[in-house]
């Protein structure tokens, strides 16, 4: 049983609200590795029942860091986590939400003050940030001088999105655009996962969706990399900018999906056993053809270009699958090339 399930479980409603964010606000510190202590957790579980408000953690949390005196580094980790944790508690039993750029700034500058010298400030120059899902390559990020305009775009764009004319997948899908070019352009040196994370949870909650806290709570490294593998492409590996990491773990966060999130499966150098049979065992199935059957069962209407997209190949890629899976019988195309659907035969 995790720390808090059982005011999650049992709890007053009161008690439910403030574990769901602690357990958020704990998980999301393993964007960066980083753990809270179980001073904190301890500190946390007092509010919880109401002895102490979020102002006393984090003032208990100050007084318990100064009076730690020759800090090694990895105390300094421990303090970022516990301090930004509780912030990041804060924030979100708060019934407040701004949709603009000056909330997420105020947001980065509420949760790193004190932490990093540029909270809440706009990054001044270039960056490039080594990730383990592409294999120590990195993603390019906005160019420092371009942030303010970019970020004013995006947000003008996602303001204007008719989300009235959109069915629920279609409506993530949009979220998960929006919240990937928010990410891509980094507008801070810092922290902006985090950042990102609890500005995407309260701006669902201004739509009214009943948020599964679970999925930021135990799957932040997942929801890292799968903004990562979102904006990233890459000619000479053959990778391509893929969303359908991200809309498994917004899928699982907002509509009750079971997708597995694993992050292994993300790494660009990824390779399961190409010959893996199908269900039954008499079929050889590739990954790059499990990916696409996994893709046409949730929208068979897909065109190729949209599937190209959705599994990060190229549209002459996703014409050879679908050549193959239908040589297989794994794949029907019904009522015609035009106006039709992809059927995913299911052999059991």
């Amino acid at each position: 049983m995790g720390v808090f399930d059982e005011y999650i479980k049992g709890g007053k409603p009161s008690q439910k609200e403030k574990s769901l964010a602690w357990k958020t606000a704990i998980g999301l510190q393993d964007v960066d590795g980083l753990k809270a202590s179980e001073y904190l957790i301890e500190t946390a579980k007092q509010n919880i029942e109401g002895d102490i408000t979020i102002a006393q953690v984090k003032d208990l949390l100050d007084s318990y860091y100064r009076s730690k005196s020759g800090r090694q580094s990895a105390e300094e980790r421990t303090e970022e986590a516990d301090k930004v944790s509780s912030r990041i508690a804060e924030i979100l039993t708060e019934p407040t939400f701004n949709f603009s750029p000056d909330y997420l700034l105020q947001i980065h500058s509420r949760l790193f003050t004190g932490i990093f010298k540029e909270a809440g400030i706009i990054r001044p120059y270039n960056i490039t940030k080594k990730e383990w899902v592409l294999d120590g390559d990195t993603v390019l990020y906005s160019s420092y001088d371009m942030i303010k305009s970019t970020l004013e775009y995006v947000f003008r764009e996602e303001r204007n999105t008719d989300y009235s004319s959109l069915n629920a997948l279609q409506a993530v899908r949009q979220i998960c655009r929006f919240i990937s070019g928010l990410w891509q352009i980094h507008p801070f040196c810092e922290g902006i996962t985090r950042t990102i994370a609890v500005f995407a949870i309260k701006y669902l909650r201004s739509f009214g969706f009943e948020i599964d806290n679970d999925s930021f709570a135990e799957n932040s490294w997942y929801f890292r990399n799968a903004l990562v593998r979102a904006n990233y492409s890459s000619y000479y590996k053959n990778v391509k900018a893929t969303p359908v990491f991200l809309e498994h773990f917004f899928e699982n966060l907002l509509l009750g999906g079971k997708h597995e999130l694993k992050n292994r499966e993300m790494h660009i150098t990824y390779r399961p056993a190409d010959a893996s049979p199908l269900q039954n065992g008499t079929l050889n199935v590739t990954s790059d053809e499990k990916t696409l059957l996994k893709v046409l069962r949730e929208d068979p209407k897909a065109t190729q270009d949209v599937l190209a997209s959705r599994i990060g190949k190229s549209v002459r890629t996703v014409k050879r699958l679908t050549s193959s899976l239908t040589c297989k019988g794994l794949l029907v195309r019904e009522n015609g090339k035009k106006n039709g659907f992809w059927k995913v035969v299911e052999i059991h």
